[in-house]
């Protein structure tokens, strides 16, 4: 399986450890209690499929690919999440009753800043595993 695929999964269950524990800190709780979900790695690791995207717009302004990387996660959170939901009967994740501005609690249209940054923040680890995969 591509190397990617699980620095990616890795990488992304990382921000997310690090993303909940802070919104736990907002809450009060000081032992920055965090947690993930173990079907969150391969969901992360799907990044992998987005690199031909990155290849094909990176030399579009940032904020032109920002929103594309916005969207696509949008679209890729709320499509496995349906998955989920209709393979388990739930889906780990429900933001309808953390937010209004959700749809059928899958995604959060409150985070589009957030996946704007997180897919630029992508395109900086893409470009670096390209280049340390094409040394000698």
């Amino acid at each position: 399986m591509n190397k990617n695929f699980f620095i990616y999964g890795l990488l992304g269950w990382l921000l997310e450890v690090v993303w909940t524990g802070i919104g736990s800190l907002f809450e009060g709780n000081l032992m920055l209690a965090s947690h993930t979900y173990l079907w969150m790695f391969p969901i992360y690791g799907l990044a992998v499929f987005l690199e031909p995207v990155h290849d094909q717009i990176e030399d579009w302004p940032w904020y032109g690919r920002g929103l594309v990387w916005a969207g696509l996660i949008l679209m890729i959170e709320y499509t496995t999440g349906w998955f989920l939901r209709s393979v388990l009967g739930e889906c780990p994740w429900d933001y309808s009753t953390s937010t209004t501005y959700h749809l059928q609690g899958l995604i959060r249209f409150d985070y589009f800043p957030v996946w704007f940054v997180v897919g630029l923040l992508f395109e900086r680890i893409h470009r670096a595993l390209d280049q340390y995969y094409l040394r000698p």
